[in-house]
This record gives structure tokens, C-alpha cells and sequence, in this order.
């Protein structure tokens, strides 16, 4: 990128954070640096507006997050919901008619939204009976089938144990015939739909208009398949070091790890 980019947009997970979960003392400071130059600093993830906080806390400050893989824009400074683009409960059903006849056994979950992200009233991460989690510690609530497709959401989440992430997305992708994204930041078995045309990318420009900041003075970060449609879409896409080959293949540039803070060296050079 031959000049500083006015907006910074990074996934979190792989990219932002190192492997333990944390923004490094170098990250934090190489971002504080970027932003006190005046670029605008954004999240782009495929987390719940709930998971922000300890990314917030890491930083030192709350930047506005693209979350759900772009299905929602958040401000965690006054925990808000900016915007949400969601899935139909009668798109939800047909979703879950061709999961169970294309990929049969595989479990089924959904992200809802409230009015912020400790929105105690609704129940946000709502799982079918047995649903196998990729995480640990997951929060979800278990409901039945019927009532897991009863509302709209902001993703549903397709999890088969054993398979891949990348042959669920070719079984899938078929099938869906535009009631659906598919996409994936983990290759353990689990892919999310999101809201036909909704992508990391969508949210980051979205955000971007309201400063008449274009395209080519975005600079983006990522490590994962849901990442490329925002790395391809920016004047400059950054791939991280451990980053899926798809994503590097994709990127305009290829930086270290999140482990060796591929994410800082990127900013140091363009702000140091």
C-alpha cells in the first residue's frame, strides 16, 4: 500500500490476537499509533456482538465492530446495535431442510440479536438438541428444533463432528439457491449461513460510507475463508502468516503470524 489507509479493519481471531487470546503489548501499541495518526480502526468477525468486550479490553478502547460476519454492526462503547440483517424463520426452515437432506446427522444453531449484546430478555445462541460444539465453554441455550426456527437470525451455524468445514461448503453450496452465504473461520467441521450478500465486506464498507472513505484507502487483516471477500474488496488485503492458502492466495500481501505480530509489523511500516 503506497499511502496510509484512512480506515484499518481487522478480523480477531488468528489475526488480531495471538494464539492465547490476547492483543500483545507491541499489537496494542502499533494500533494506538494508527489511530492517534487518524485512521479509523474497525473489528470485522465472525463473533457475536457478546464475544467484543475482551477485544475492547485488549485494545484499550472500543472501536465499532462488524460482527456475525457482517450480518451486524455494533457499538461497544454504549453496547448498541447499529444495524442487523438476518435470516427469515421461513428461510431458517428451508435452510434446515437441505442441511438434513444434504449433510444428514448435522446439528443446527443460531445467533439471534437483542437491542445490545447483554440483551438478558433474548436468548442469543439457541442450539438443537445434541448440537456438538467446535468451542469450549459454549453459552448457548438448548431448545427444540421447532423453536430454534421459530425466529429470524443473524447466522445459522451447521456443525457435523468428523467432517470438514471446506467439503460441508461444497455439499452445501448447491443447494442453497441464494437464501444463503456460506462461509467459514474454523476447518473443524463447522460453517455458518448468513443473509444472502452479507459479508465481512459489506459491513466494513458500510461503515467506511459514513466517512466517504472508498475501497482503496481500506487496509484489512485476515487468516480465514471468511475473511477473503474483505481482503479482496480493500485497496489492501492482509493475509497472516498462518492464514488458510485460500486466504494468501487472495491477499495482496502475506505478513508473520499472529504470533509473531504480523498485524503490527503491517502498521509500524505504514505508520512508524
Amino acid at each position: 500500500m503506497s499511502t496510509r489507509p484512512l480506515l484499518i479493519a481487522t478480523d480477531v481471531d488468528g489475526t488480531l490476537l495471538d494464539d492465547d487470546e490476547r492483543v500483545t503489548p507491541r499489537t496494542r501499541e502499533a494500533v494506538s499509533s494508527a489511530v492517534a495518526d487518524g485512521a479509523r480502526f474497525v473489528l470485522a468477525t465472525g463473533r457475536p456482538p457478546r464475544w467484543i468486550a475482551p477485544v475492547v479490553d485488549g485494545l484499550g478502547f472500543a472501536p465499532i465492530a462488524v460482527c456475525a460476519n457482517g450480518a451486524v454492526i455494533y457499538d461497544p462503547s454504549t453496547d448498541r446495535i447499529l444495524s442487523a440483517h438476518t435470516l427469515s424463520a421461513e428461510v431458517l426452515a428451508e435452510l434446515a431442510e437441505i442441511t438434513a437432506r444434504v449433510i444428514p446427522g448435522a446439528g443446527l444453531a443460531v445467533e439471534r440479536v437483542g437491542a445490545g449484546a447483554h440483551d438478558a430478555v433474548t436468548p442469543q445462541f439457541v442450539s438443537s438438541p445434541g448440537y456438538e460444539h467446535a468451542w469450549l465453554n459454549p453459552d448457548n441455550t438448548e431448545v427444540s428444533l421447532l423453536d430454534l426456527l421459530s425466529e429470524p437470525a443473524i447466522k445459522l451455524l451447521i456443525r457435523r463432528t468428523g467432517a470438514t468445514s471446506a467439503e460441508m461448503v461444497d455439499a452445501l453450496a448447491p443447494h442453497l439457491n441464494g437464501q444463503g452465504d456460506l462461509t467459514y473461520s474454523t476447518d473443524n467441521g463447522l460453517v455458518e449461513v448468513v443473509p444472502h450478500g452479507i459479508s465481512k465486506a459489506t459491513g466494513v464498507a458500510a461503515i467506511g460510507a459514513l466517512d466517504g472513505i472508498d475501497a482503496g484507502r481500506v487496509l484489512t487483516f485476515g487468516d480465514m475463508p471468511n475473511d477473503i471477500a474483505m481482503l479482496t474488496w480493500a485497496g489492501h488485503g492482509v493475509a497472516m502468516g498462518n492464514a488458510h492458502p485460500e486466504v494468501k492466495a487472495a491477499a495482496d500481501e502475506v505478513t508473520a503470524t499472529n504470533r509473531d505480530n504480523g498485524l503490527a509489523v503491517v502498521l509500524e511500516r505504514l505508520f512508524g
